[in-house]
């Protein structure tokens, strides 16, 4: 029997004629609601309800750490916007759910790991549920997160439960609760180690026959929550509020789900469902869900992907490692180790450098342990697995050591020619820089083949993307190495052929350089960041500036255009704000002024600096700064998937998702120019084209255009 034809659901008798069903999806890694199971699940309560038999029911999962991961997203990514087909999938995930609370006797759900979306709303239904420990249980309902909201009353039964406030929080984030939280806020009736799960679900079912308890829960969860008019005001407000502060107000999703639950905590169950059905219609199949769904299925990609073609090679072993230079990288990426289970040893050639970077070590560790990420033990242990040196002798029995020196390109080869007297033979050496060529400095390594980039970004603590680089000589065993190290560490490799900028950085220098050349035209500093965040970017490229500092976005901004000289439009702008001593964020003044910790105002000081370098003082239009600072950045996308940089074009729209924040709910800028069509884009370049060659179509863009065709192939 294929596993596509096997049963999903299994029916066992327990003592006392309690029917504990299992539910193990063959051929799966994970329990997911499509149609097929839907059917096995409606066939199987069917059953259940013509039982006169039976006094209880178990439902429970076959599979260690996994519960129900919730609908098949492949179904929903591809799903039309029909809301005909919509409602109907609605009243069926309903229909269910209500043939569960109807069933003659009372009901456990027994939850071992991750319980979400449309499998959590499944364990609602049940009267009650019961959680084991598992460090991978978890319930939640994240549909936000794909441009959804919870449409099998998760929004209604969900607020009966632990209240609107928990209720709307819960779903606007799309954050999980572990067990012991879950037990805490009411979403379960009691945590449980695992090997007494079974047990303690048997026990409740007896309880619950004595008592009769379930029968007033489930009149309690049709009943409406009964808040009173000002409460219900107050609750909403803030909520929105909070909502639209993260938001923008960008993400249709988590506004509708606070009004799918405002609307229907106070009526009746089944007028609340309608209420959620209002909303959650409109969104399946919208452009920004489709794109969040195809965002998740890219990072989905990434994480199996081992980084090169030939899946065969295997990474070598890396027990630990060696970080030379103690600096703020430095430091950062030796806290990624450690906290991860991997030693690491940091090297720096100047004592004070290297205290501070311990402190500072100590101090992320000791945050984490406030913010319950970890336990003060766990902290201890990450602590003790971090060494230091001054001497390149330590790192004789390193099996990757990760160069995170200044970003000058003769002070690196310096150091890698005195670390081949050294490390070992197989170790593999990796650069942490954001620009310079891995195969010009492989030059100076006796073994290029174990050399390559590793390119953290800043902060690395809380940035996700690390750019594997590899050189013309770099090994496939190297890359899927790195690969398979960043991913151990908590990150989200993408690897990348070398080439001035690399992926970020060269996607990102034309954005960034097209905000200096608005400005030089007569452009007002606050409109281009204005045009930058209405359009989704977390901050604008002025603020960007600043941030990263004017002498060092000047410095690679040079790098780049001195690359790429037949698009780059060199200004005097940041020569002038340098020569002023305005460098930036950290110096107090840039663009913008920080005095006293401000996030950025605007200074009437910095007319005079832009004056002297204004070729115009020209009024332009939102439009017009939009198109020509997103334009430029499409054609060089395209360029560097032209020339092979990447592999994937989910590759590149990743790698801007996770590396400077571009919005996601426009699935990437490939995706954002597949979305527009690029016949239309071409239409949208023309009026720039006279500008140069920044603002030309490539070949590539021109042949989409005439086939019909996008940057990502046509969903099956």
């Amino acid at each position: 029997m294929s596993p596509s034809t096997q049963p999903a659901l299994r029916l066992e008798l327990l003592d006392g004629n309690i029917a504990l069903v299992t539910i193990d999806q063959p051929g799966s890694r994970a329990n997911t609601l499509g149609q097929a199971m839907l059917g096995e699940l409606e066939a199987m309560i069917a059953q259940l309800q013509a039982r006169r038999d039976l006094r209880g029911l178990i439902f429970r999962s076959g599979k260690p750490g996994m519960f129900i991961a919730g609908a098949d997203l492949r179904e929903l990514g591809s799903a039309p916007h029909d809301p005909d087909a919509t409602r109907q999938l609605v009243k069926r995930g309903h229909d269910l759910i209500a043939a569960v609370e109807a069933l003659p006797y009372p009901t456990v759900a027994a939850i071992e790991g991750a319980c979400m979306g449309g499998g959590l709303e499944l364990a609602l239904g049940f009267d009650y549920r019961l959680a084991s420990t598992h460090p991978k249980t978890e319930l939640g309902l994240p549909e936000t997160k794909i441009g959804l909201i919870p449409g099998w009353g998760g929004t209604q039964r969900l607020t009966r439960l632990v209240g609107p406030s928990l209720a709307a929080e819960m779903i606007c984030t799309g954050e999980a609760a572990k067990a012991e939280r879950a037990r805490q806020i009411g979403l379960v009736f009691d945590a449980v180690p695992s090997e007494r799960l079974l047990d303690e679900a048997v026990r409740l079912l007896h309880e619950a026959q004595r008592s009769d308890e379930w029968k007033a829960l489930r009149k309690r969860k049709q009943q409406p929550v009964g808040l009173s008019e000002e409460q219900l005001s107050f609750t909403f407000a803030v909520a929105r509020a909070q909502v639209m502060a993260k938001t923008r107000g960008q993400y249709p999703a988590p506004l509708a789900a606070l009004e799918a639950i405002a609307k229907g905590c106070n009526l009746p169950l089944s007028e609340g469902l309608q209420a959620e059905t209002e909303q959650f219609v409109p969104l399946v199949g919208s452009p920004i869900s489709r794109n969040l769904i195809a965002v998740f299925f890219l990072t989905q990609r990434l994480q199996k992907d081992p980084g090169v073609s030939d899946v065969p090679v295997q990474p070598k072993t890396v027990q630990q490692v060696g970080i030379v230079g103690a600096g703020m990288m430095g430091s950062g990426i030796a806290l990624a180790h450690v906290r991860r289970g991997i030693p690491a040893v940091l090297l720096d050639k100047v004592p004070t450098v290297l205290e501070k970077s311990v402190h500072n070590i100590a101090k992320g560790l000791q945050g984490r342990v406030e913010i319950g990420r970890m336990t003060a033990a766990e902290a201890a242990a990450a602590q003790a697995r971090l060494s230091t040196g001054l001497s390149l002798q330590v790192l004789a029995d390193r099996d990757v050591v990760i160069e995170a020196i200044t970003e000058i390109e003769e002070a690196k080869v310096n150091l890698y020619r005195q670390l081949q007297k050294v490390l070992r033979p197989d170790a593999i050496l990796a650069s942490n820089t954001s620009a310079i060529s891995i195969t010009r400095m492989a030059k100076a390594v006796e073994h290029p083949e174990n050399f390559a980039g590793m390119h953290f970004f800043n902060p690395v603590d809380r940035m996700q993307l690390v750019e594997v680089i590899r050189g013309d000589k770099t090994s496939d065993e190297t890359v899927v190495t790195l690969v398979a190290l960043a991913k151990r560490i908590g990150k989200t490799p993408i690897v990348v052929r070398d080439c001035p900028g690399f992926l970020v950085n060269r996607i990102l220098f034309p954005y960034l350089n097209e905000s200096l050349v608005l400005l030089q035209e007569g452009a007002h500093p606050r409109a281009i960041d204005k045009a930058a965040t209405a359009f989704g970017m977390p901050m604008g490229p002025i603020t960007l500036h600043d941030l990263v500092g004017l002498d060092t976005s000047r410095h690679a901004g040079n790098v780049i255009n001195a690359a790429f000289a037949d698009r780059a439009m060199p200004t005097r702008i940041l020569d002038e704000l340098v020569a002023a001593g305005r460098l930036g964020q950290e110096y107090g003044a840039g663009f913008y002024s920080y005095a006293k910790g401000s996030r950025g105002v605007d200074d009437p000081a910095l007319e005079p600096i832009l004056a002297k370098c204004r070729t115009g003082q020209r009024q332009i239009s939102k439009e017009e700064i939009t198109d020509r600072l997103f334009l430029p950045m499409l054609t060089e996308a395209s360029r560097v998937l032209s020339e092979g940089i990447v592999r994937e074009p989910g590759d590149v729209d990743m790698g801007l998702l996770l590396g400077i924040g571009f919005p996601a709910f426009r699935g990437g800028i490939l995706r954002w120019a597949d979305s527009l069509g690029l016949a239309r884009v071409l239409e949208m370049l023309k009026p720039y084209e006279h500008l140069g060659a920044r603002f030309h179509p490539t070949e590539q863009m021109r042949q989409l255009a005439a086939e019909g065709k996008g940057f990502y192939p046509p969903e099956p």
